[in-house]
């Protein structure tokens, strides 16, 4: 991918002149790979957690349930990105805070409805927090994540474009 469609977020997982078979491949790759990236972020904030409390086993923890929550940035955090990829990081970053703890409050909401409770409980932890499934006090951090998964975007980008143009010579 050159600068220019970088830059422009014209990378080639927003081509629409491909296959619907390669979209959707590709769309598996990166949800995998933003699945994957989630829990191992949250294993090491909830062991750092664990920590500050003088844990020293450094306990982590996260759920199943996670993968697919994580997974969701391929489809509604990237295409975020692109739309915003030009605007300075203070106008970014509380857009990210606020996607992101919407999706965190849609998943909690949804898997108390089907399972019958929320996997996290914030409601003992904080009193900032929406029905326990968000907690407000937590938007800083969610909106530096952003940040930081723009940057994993366009690296998965580069990976994505690296396996294909391996794929396409062999």
């Amino acid at each position: 991918m050159d600068a220019e469609a970088k830059r422009t977020g014209a990378n080639c997982q927003n081509s629409h002149a491909l296959p619907v078979r390669v979209r959707l491949r590709r769309l598996a790759l990166r949800a995998a790979a933003y699945g994957i990236f989630g829990w191992c972020v949250e294993v090491l904030f909830t062991g750092i957690k664990s920590g500050l409390r003088k844990d020293r086993s450094l306990t982590s923890r996260t759920y199943l349930w996670m993968f697919p929550i994580y997974a969701l940035a391929a489809p509604l955090f990237e295409p975020m990105h692109d739309r915003l990829r030009n605007l300075p990081p203070v106008v970014r970053a509380p857009v990210y805070a606020a996607g992101i703890m919407s999706v965190e409050y849609a998943a909690g909401w949804i898997l108390h409805k089907t399972l019958g409770a929320c996997p996290w409980d914030y409601s003992q932890s904080t009193p900032f927090h929406i029905k326990g499934y968000v907690r407000l006090d937590y938007a800083p951090l969610w909106a530096l994540a952003g940040l930081a998964l723009e940057q994993v975007h366009d690296r998965l980008d580069a990976v994505v474009a690296a396996l294909e143009d391996s794929r396409a010579k062999t």
